[in-house]
Parts: structure tokens; sequence; C-alpha cells
């Protein structure tokens, strides 16, 4: 019975007795799926052609060997079998033999259902065998040729289109009017159907009783049936035909099982061929159809059975025919039985690769290669267009073939729909988009191609009569612009339907004046015929090689939409679920726009009290109720406002297009974000949550991907309201965008609201224009997205998005208590009479507190240092602010450092420390680790400053304060980074100098005010000159601090002064005094300074007055110089200069007249003498201007260095 397994043989060479095993497997309806196998070389004579073929499904019987029938063998006696069910025969019984040989008109529609991974990329040609042999036969037949053709990417569907049952339904129904009169008018006038003669039934039943006869041979024959018999199978067979002819579907009508499930498919699309194969024809990939019976076992392990007249010679269409139906089939050989009325003679075998050589049959195989490769070039370049159906025409007995493009003809009518095939090409084209979404991931270079399949399909549907389709394919179109979102569904994709029993048929010869083709007409083509898309002029034009090869590469446009950003994107999306909500609501059965009010659900007023509308406790109810049904929403029942079936394709549907709008609208929020248009972005994620409530109401189990994508949407919101409350200078501009609403928009809102009020997340998405209100929102999103990760278990399964969320947390109640601190100091500065901390401050404070501590508590689970040390170092600042807010409010004479600002201030040191040890070490953040210390320094220094400045008399002893200030001041120190070089470095330099200066002050007073024990004094004079000398270093690195330079160093001459007045012997006062005009000259730097910046100030006024520009006043110089301070120190300098100069002129006067002087001495007192007399003169002239001063000085200044340095020569 030949080898199961092949399925995929394929013919040997020419010339090989072995012809191999090509019988088909045991029957099966199982698809058989073979990889395609490279076709043998058939040498035909001086042609060569390749073919082979694949069969890829077969639901044939196991083959049957051919019984021999004897000579002289009635065909005209039926055999004992005859149209009975068969074991030979398999499941499909005795009519697998015996049908017409007319194919379903959606033959090729259910072979492209079955092979959806070949269609539009993989395969040329899609049909019946029939419909193959009869074009590839155009130039030999005088026969009509009448075919549909479909393009479905690079595939082309053929089918027959039986113009004679189309008008015999219209003449019934009333359908296809709009085509008979087309016809009529451009073809044929008088169009009148004829019917079929007896010769042909005849022949049909001498066929189909042969072949019964050759598979069950030893059955004996029946009587010859009586004429009366004869007429009954005549007209049973006729009856046939006609129950055949009313299986067209209405014009665009489906039967209810399609149109309300997108998994079955209708009657005529199914698959009704035993066998499918792939058959490669030179360059041409065909995915064909046959019925033709094979034969195998014993002698012939596969043949294919032909009855012939012995009367009647082969010519050249049998020939072909038969040759096709064999390269197809890939049998090796043919069985030809010869009869004459009837009567058995003789059988023949023949070759396959011989049959083009046969008598009265030749035929050039490379002819047919040649109108192949034509007739595919002349379809593929005329048939452009996906989803219109074309007409292949050829009238009987002329040369012309004509191509109409039936969509465009069908437009013009008042019934678009009127085309028979617009629903299986509609379903055909769903289905491999489908089947390449299923794809789309691995390859994305196909969503050109997805698109435009999905956009033909929704063209030529009805939105009225096929909803689901319209909907599925619009989610899918809205599918290709989400590419970073993996595919959940590919919509509802049609199963393959099982096998049916249309038989195999004998192809007689075509003659142009058969009664079948009498309905076409065999006049000439009008010459006003215009509405044809492509004509053959001839033909015999198919027979020459590539006579149409320049457009045989032709490929439709399939490329995908570039857009130019995000939001276009998101548009084109929504723009495809909004069509899709549309479909499904259309579908949904209502009496109205909205169900009847539920007595259980309150109606919600459009008025709403304002007081109850804003602040923190409303947004504390508000966010407990959307917990509340967040945390019970598996245990609720929900339901839908529209009616709609739970587990229905529209609630199935609706569910997909509402979580793609969500997103959609989520990732225009954030492209909002990005480009600072808050408003904007507010609107989106209020649409995006609106989209997610209606989800929820309706979903009774959320997936974790949907919670995790609310969870992102309230963090997104977040993110939005602070930024909001950041930027509160463009309010208007944000309310004018938050108000703004697109149609689309509308139309997608008003089919959410038909299922949900879209009420649940309003607290999130309201546009407040108070700040704490916007602030306690943002909070709240992010707190309501905590709860989500926590309750759903999603916490440990996305740890970044809770780490973000966390942080995010930690930051609003950061600014949230930013926010109270700064309203609290805001208070604290208008109090000015009352000396009692308001309760107000108190509350701000505790708020303030109550917030930094959480937002710790965030950053701390998450263990981020660093941002938990930048709260701690907020905390500390709150600290200092309540210590500042208790300072008394009397005179500053009567004030003294309280109990409670040494509190507060020690907290704040506290949580400065606390800082310093969350981060650990400089290295974690350099910035953040220097800021932390200087606010610790700062505070320390601001502690020992109010100490030492309003020192608690009354509470403590002079020692212990000045201890007290002593540690503040060195700790200040400690965090006070000198060295390191930054933007901060001369700040630091500064506060080391002034902290010197007050400590170099404090034991100066010390010494002047105590009377007590020598030691000590020893030690304060010690830390004095010590102190003294560091603040002048600082000072001195430090290019903008003349004034507290020149006080420093003037406080230092003032100390020597104060110990001079405690000496008793001259050379020791005149040490001292030497020490102090040593002092003195030192301040010859600081006077430069002084002069550089007045010359600066004078040579600015000048330029200005030349410009006469006004706008640049003085005080608006570069200069810092504090004038005012400069004059009072330049006073000060020139006494106490006058006084050391004239107290050394006495010492050194008074010792020459006792013990004579030295040279040196001399030299001293003469100088003295000099630079004193020009200061008195100086002194004496008040019309000196600052400047002029300032030379004077630096002029005595220079005279005294030379005198020092000349008698440091001299000592040397």
């Amino acid at each position: 019975m030949g080898d199961p397994e092949g399925t995929g043989a394929e013919l040997s060479p020419a010339g090989k007795s072995d012809l191999g095993t090509a019988a088909l497997g045991p029957a099966s309806l199982k698809r058989e799926r073979e990889e395609p196998k490279q076709g043998s070389v058939l040498l035909l004579g001086s042609n060569a052609v390749k073919s082979s073929a694949v069969v890829k499904y077969s639901s044939a019987p196991p083959q049957a060997a051919f019984a021999r029938l004897q000579e002289k063998t009635d065909l005209k006696l039926p055999p004992a079998n005859w149209l009975r069910e068969s074991a030979k025969l398999g499941p499909a019984g005795a009519t697998i033999l015996g049908n017409s040989k007319k194919s379903k008109p959606f033959s090729s529609f259910g072979m492209a259902y079955d092979f959806i991974d070949s269609i539009g990329n993989d395969v040329d040609v899609v049909s019946d065998s029939e419909n193959i042999k009869k074009l590839l036969k155009i130039p030999y037949s005088k026969s009509h040729v009448s075919m549909a053709v479909h393009r479905i990417g690079r595939t082309l569907l053929l089918d027959d289109l039986d113009i004679q049952e189309l008008f015999m339904r219209s003449s019934q129904t009333g359908d296809w009017t709009w085509l008979k009169e087309f016809y009529q008018r451009l073809i044929d006038q008088k169009w009148q159907r004829k019917k079929k003669s007896k010769e042909h039934w005849y022949q049909k039943a001498i066929l189909s009783k042969f072949l019964y006869y050759s598979i069950n041979g030893d059955e004996a024959a029946q009587p010859v049936p009586t004429p009366e018999e004869q007429h009954r199978e005549e007209t049973t067979q006729n009856e046939s035909g006609e129950a055949e002819r009313v299986s067209w579907p209405a014009p665009f009508e489906m039967p209810s099982s399609l149109s309300e499930d997108a998994s079955t498919s209708n009657q005529g699309l199914k698959n009704d061929f035993v066998r499918n194969i792939l058959w490669t024809f030179e360059d041409i990939h065909m995915l064909v159809g046959s019925n033709m019976p094979i034969f195998g076992g014993g002698r012939y392990p596969a043949v294919s059975l032909r009855l012939r007249d012995n009367n009647k010679p082969i010519n050249v269409l049998t020939g072909i025919d038969y040759w096709l139906d064999n390269l197809i089939c890939n049998v090796p050989e043919l069985v030809m039985c010869f009869h004459v009325n009837g009567i058995v003679q003789k059988y023949e075998m023949i070759k396959t690769e011989d049959i083009p050589n046969l008598e009265n049959s030749n035929f050039s195989t490379k002819v047919i290669k040649d109108i192949a490769q034509n007739i595919l070039s002349f379809l593929k370049a005329n048939c452009t267009k996906e989803g219109h159906t074309y007409w292949l025409f050829k009238a009987s007995g002329s040369d012309i073939v004509k191509l109409y493009d039936l969509t465009t003809l069908c437009e013009e009518t008042e019934d678009k729909y009127q085309n028979p095939f617009t629903m299986p090409v509609a379903i055909l084209l769903y289905k491999v988009a489908c089947n390449m979404m299923l794809k789309k991931n691995q390859n994305r270079k196909h969503y050109g191609t997805i698109r435009t399949l999905l956009l033909n399909c929704v063209k030529l549907l009805d939105k009225g009569r096929h909803p689901q389709i319209i909907a599925s394919a619009n989610y899918m179109l809205s599918e290709l612009f989400q590419l970073d979102e993996p595919k959940k569904e590919g919509g509802g994709e049609f199963p393959l339907n099982g096998n049916s029993d249309e038989s195999y048929s004998e192809e007689e010869e075509e003659m142009p004046d058969s009664d079948e083709n009498g309905s076409y007409s065999t006049s000439s083509d009008p010459a006003d015929d215009n509405k044809a898309v492509a004509v053959i002029k001839s033909v015999g034009e198919l027979s020459v090689p590539e006579k149409y090869k320049s457009t045989h590469q032709i490929r439709p446009s399939c490329a995908f939409p570039v857009c130019h950003d995000m939001e276009e994107r998101c548009r084109l999306v929504l723009s495809y679920v909004l069509e899709g909500l549309k479909s499904v609501d259309s579908s949904i059965k209502k009496e109205g726009d909205l169900p009847a009010a539920d007595p259980n659900t309150p109606i919600p007023l459009k008025y709403e009290d304002e007081s109850t509308n804003v602040g923190p406790e409303c947004l504390e109810k508000q966010m407990a109720l959307f917990l509340d049904k967040m945390g019970s929403f598996q245990e609720v029942k929900h339901s839908s406002r529209s009616g709609m079936i739970p587990g229905s394709w529209q609630y199935k549907m609706k569910l997909q297009l509402i979580l793609k709008s969500s997103k959609a609208y989520y990732v225009l929020s954030d492209a909002a974000v990005s480009l600072q248009k808050y408003g904007r972005a507010l609107r989106y994620i209020k649409l995006a949550l609106q989209c997610h409530d209606t989800y929820c109401c309706l979903c009774t189990n959320m997936l974790s991907e949907v919670l995790l994508f609310l969870c992102q949407c309230l963090t997104l919101c977040g993110d939005i309201q602070l930024m909001l409350a950041q930027n509160a200078n463009n309010r208007a501009a944000y309310l004018e965008e938050y108000n703004y609403q697109t149609k689309e928009d509308q139309e997608i809102l008003h089919s959410l609201h038909r299922e949900s009020s879209c009420q649940v997340f309003s607290w999130a998405t309201d546009l407040s224009t108070d700040l704490e209100c916007q602030l306690s929102i943002s909070c709240k999103c992010y707190e309501a997205a905590n709860e989500i990760l926590i309750f759903s278990n999603l916490k440990k399964q996305n740890p970044e998005q809770y780490t973000q969320v966390l942080k995010r947390m930690g930051n609003i109640r950061n600014e949230i208590g930013v926010f109270y601190m700064n309203q609290a100091a805001a208070l604290q500065s208008e109090r000015v009479e009352n000396k009692t901390v308001s309760v107000a401050e108190q509350q701000l404070w505790k708020k303030s507190f109550s917030c930094f501590e959480k937002g710790i508590q965030n950053f701390e689970c998450i263990d981020d240092a660093t941002n938990a040390a930048l709260l701690l170092c907020n905390m500390g600042r709150l600290m200092r602010i309540c210590a500042h807010a208790h300072c008394a409010a009397g005179e500053d004479f009567k004030r003294e450092f309280s109990p409670e600002e040494a509190l507060y201030y020690n907290k704040a040191i506290d949580y400065y420390l606390k800082a310093l040890r969350s981060l650990g070490k400089r290295e974690v953040h350099p910035a953040v680790w220097d800021s932390v210390n200087w606010e610790l320094s700062t505070t320390y220094f601001t502690m020992a400053t109010l100490l030492q400045d309003y020192a608690p008399l009354s509470r403590k002893a002079q020692e212990q304060i000045e201890k007290e200030v002593s540690e503040s001041m060195m700790k200040s120190l400690k965090y006070c980074d000198v060295d390191t070089v930054s933007a901060r470095q001369p700040l630091c330099q500064y506060r080391a100098a002034t902290v010197h200066h007050r400590l170099a002050s404090m034991y100066h007073s010390c010494l002047r005010n105590q009377v007590g024990d020598e030691h000590q004094r020893k030690q304060h004079r010690i830390l004095v000159d010590l102190h003294y000398s560091k603040a002048v270093k600082f000072f001195q690195l430090l290019k903008d601090a003349p004034c507290e330079l020149l006080r420093v160093q003037l406080e230092r001459v003032a100390f020597a002064e104060f110990q001079m007045t405690s000496q008793n012997s001259s050379a020791g006062k005149l040490k001292t005094l030497s020490g102090a005009l040593d002092t003195m000259i030192q301040t010859q730097s600081v006077f430069q300074l002084i002069r550089k910046e007045l010359i600066a100030e004078c040579e600015q006024r000048v330029e200005d007055d030349k410009n006469n520009d006004a706008k640049t006043p003085a005080e608006d110089s570069p200069t810092s110089l504090n004038k005012e301070e400069v004059l009072k120190l330049l006073g000060i300098f020139e006494s106490r200069l006058s006084f050391l100069l004239l107290q050394s002129i006495k010492l050194l006067t008074s010792t020459k007249k006792k013990t004579g002087s030295s040279s040196e001495e001399e030299e001293i007192l003469k100088v003295n003498k000099k630079v004193y007399s020009l200061l008195l003169r100086s002194a004496a002239n008040k019309k000196l201007t600052l400047l002029e001063r300032t030379e004077v000085v630096l002029n005595l200044l220079e005279l005294l260095t030379q005198d020092k340095e000349s008698s440091n020569l001299e000592i040397q």
C-alpha cells in the first residue's frame, strides 16, 4: 500500500525505472507539516522545468490498489458498492469520488486559514488545483475564465467566481444586481442560463462507476437501471448541483456563531480538499488543494487513474490537465483505461514525464512555465490593494483577458457590502495579522505589514455588524505602538476547520460551445469598457518568455508610521482604543445611554462643600476609603453599569482596551513631565487613573502587573503634584493646560462612564491652589502606592519600585517638613512684642518634626544614608528655629541666654552628630558631609556667641560661662574645615578667624576685669596672644576683610597698652611699646588694600561721569568696603599711633637724659618725632579725604618701616 512516511516523496528524474514511493499516508484528520524538499528536475526533451511537491496535509484513506477491469466490462452497470461507504474510502464515505467538479467559492480561504503561517510571506498563490490548471491552459483554450483574486501581502488567493450562480441568486433574492447589470452592460447583454446536457451527466456517471469498480473489482454488477431510474438519478444529480449553488453566503452575512464568537468559522470557509500540497513550480510557490484519487500497491506504488473514450483522441488541453495533476500530486505514472460506449477496451501505463509528448497532445513544458510566470506577474502587478476583490475574466471564445476591481465597482452602489468575498477576506486579513502578532516580539520588521493588514480588515467590515473583529483589530493596532510592553493576547484566533467531503472530479475537454459555458458571450468586448484595471490584449502574450517579468516583484507599501514624538505615538494608540471602545459599546444591548439607577448606590451630586474638599483631614478620609476599596477588591463582586456580562467578549475586550488607554495616558503624562507641562501631565494622569478605576470596577481578579501599573500611576501623580507645588508661579498656565480636553479624550471618558463613576482617584488628581494641600496630595499618592506594594505582596517581586516609592515618600515628607518649618519661621519673624511662643508655632513645629521623623524612617528602610543625613540636618535646623523663638523679646542689655535656647541648640547638635554618624565617613558623600559639618560648626558658634554676648550671669558664674564659651568655640573650630579647597573654604577661614578673635577678646576682657590667680592670668595672657595671632593669620588669608583685620590689630595694640600699665621699668615699657608699634606697622597691608579699593571706586565714578551713565551708583560698585567702619577704625588707629609715638618719645628722651643713649635709640627717637609731627599735622587738617588720610597713614608706616629695617641692620 506504500510507505506512510512518503507523503513528501518527489518525482524521480526521467529515465529511472525505480519510481520511488509516492503513496499517501494513512487516513488522518491531523495536519501533517513537513519541511519542503528540493524538487527533482524533469528533463522533457529539449525543455526542462523544476518542480517539487510536499504534502502538507492529507485526510485521504490508505491507498488502495486499483483493480484492473476485464475487457468488455460494462461501465453503464453500477457496481454493488456504488455510492456506498467503503472501508477503503475511509471516513469520507461514498461521496469522496462522486460529486460535481466545481470547487466551492471560498476554497482558497479554507486553505489559507489552515496554513496561516505561509500566507502573506512564503507562498505566492493559494488555490484549487482546478483553478491553477484553468489559468495555465488559457492560451490553449477558448473556454471562459472567471476567477476572484485577492491579495494578502505577497500571496494571491484564487477562487472560481461562478457568475451563473451569482446571477441565479440575483434573480431569486435581488442581490448582486449591480454585478449582473455591469456584466450585461459590458460583456453579455442577453444573459440566460443553460442547463447541462444529459451527455454531461452520463459521462459523470460512467466515471463514478469506473472508479468504484477499480477499488472493488470482485463485486458483481447491478442490472442496468430502467429509463425511469436513470431519470431519477439525473434529477438527483441536478438537484445536488442546485444545492451547491445556494451554498454561497448572503452578501456580507455571517452565521451568528461567527458574529458572536471569533473563534469559530462558517460553512464555505473550510479546507475541503483531500490533500493540501506545497507545490514549487520553477520560482513560484503555490499552496494547492487537490481531490485527485491516487492508487497504489504492487507494481504501481502511486498512479493516477483516468477513463478515456477510445473514439476521442487525447488533445492538448487533456494532456496538460493530466500532466499538471500528476506534477502537483507528485505522482510518477498515469494509468489510462479506454472504453467504447461504456465497454472497457484496454489499459495503458504512461510516465508523467512522457505526457507532454503524447500523440495529438504535444505541448512545451517551458511554455507552460512562461505562462505561469507571466500570469503571476500580471496579477501581482495589478492586484495591488489588499482587501479588494479582483475579477479575472475571459469570455468564451475571446483572446482578451480583463481584470476588474469588484470592490471599487461595488462601492459605487448603494450597499458597498454587496461583495460576497468581503467577509472571508476580512477574516483572513485578521487571522494573518493575529498570527504575525504572536511573533511580533521576535521580528519587529513586520509591524508595518501587520498594521496594513489590520487597517484593511477594519476598512472592509461593517461596524454595526461585526463589532467584535473591529474591536479586536483596533486593539491589536494599538498594541503595535507599545513596543516596551510584551504581548499578552493576540485576539481571538479562528480555529482550523475539519475536513469536508468535496470530491475529485474528472476534467473533461473544454469546448467553446459546451452547454456548461453557454452563459458566456463570444462577442468581442465593447470598445468603451474603461472599468478594467488591466487587460491582456491577447492570450498569446502569455506564452512570450518574461513578457510581464518587470512587474513580478512589486510589493505593496507596508511602511510603519514614524512618530516624531511620544505624544503623537500615544495619540495613535488612543485613536485605535477609542474605535475599539465604540465597537464594544455599540454591541451592548441597552435601553438608554446608561442603565437604570441602582437603589443601593448613592447618586453623586455636582455640589460639593468647599470646606470638605481640601485639607489633609479630608485627604485622610478619602485615602482610607481608597485603601479599603483596594484591600477588599478581591471579595467584592463587581458589576458593569452598562450591563456587560462578565466573561463575554465585550467584557474581555473592554478590559484590554481600557488598560491600554490607561497605559497610553500614563506615557503621555510622563512625557509632559519631561517637558515641564505639569498641568497637562496632571490631566493625563487623571485620565489614566480614571481608566484604571473603570478597570477595577469591571475586573474581579486583578493581575499583579495591573496593580504594579497602578502603583506607577500613583507615583507619577505624586511627582506631578510635587512639581506643581514647587512651581506655583505658573499656576494660571497649568490650570489652562489641566482644563483643556480633546474630543477623543471626552469620548473615551464617556465610554468609561458607562461602566464606572471614575471618582475613586479624584482625591489624587484635583488641581489645588493651596500649597499645603498639593504637598499633602503628593504624599498621599506615594503612601497609596506603598500600601499597594505591601498588601499585594509586590514589594519583594519589585524591589526597585519599592525603593523608588520609599525614596519619594522620604522626599515629600522632607518637603512638607520644610514647608511647616518655614511657616513657623515666618510666624516668628512677625512676632515682635509677644515674649511667649504662640500655639500655632508649636503646632507647626510638631508637624514639621513628625514629617522629618517619618521621612528619616523611609530613608533608613532603604539604607539611604545620604538622604537620612539631610533630613537629620533639617531637624537640626528646626531645633535652631525653636531655640531662636525662645529668645526674650526685651532689651538687649536685659537679655540672658535662656535654658530653652540651650536645650534646643543641644538638640540641634545631637541631630547634626547623628547625621555624621549616618554618613560614617566623608567619602560616602563629600558635599553632604561638608554641609553637615558646617551646620554643626555654625550651631556651636551661634550658641557660644549668644552665651558670650548674653551671658546668663543670673544663673551661672563668669568662669563657668567662659569655660562653656571656650568649649563651644573650640568645637566650632573642630568642625570648621579650613584646609579643604572648596567654595566654602573662605567662609570656614572667616569663621575660624572670627572664633579666634572672639576667644582672644574674651580672655583680654578677663585680664582687664578679673583679679585672680597670677598663674591663671599668665595663662590668659598666653591665650590672648595665641588667639590674636591666629585671628590675624586667618584674616590675612582673606582679601575681603580689611576692617576685621584692622580691628584685631588695634585690639592687640590695646592689649599691649594694657600690659604696659602694669610695667614699672622703662626698658620693659620700651619693649612693649616697640612691639605695639610693630603691630601698627603690620597693618600696612590692610591700608594698601583699602587704598586700592578706594582708588578703584574713584576711577569707576570718573568713568561713569564721563559716560553720563547714572545707572550704576557708587554703592553698586564692585568694592564691598564699609566706609563708615573704615573712618571709625582709621580715627582709632591715628589716635593709638599718636599715643604710642608720644609714649615712645617720652621714654626715649627720659632714658637719654639719665643714662645717655646709643646712636640707634637716637635714630629711633628722631624718626618717631618726625612721624608724630606729621601725624599731628594730618589730624589738624580736616579737609583731607578718606583716600588722602589713608595715603598719609601709609607714608607714616613706610617711614617707621624704614627706621625699623635700618635698626635691624645695625644690630646685625
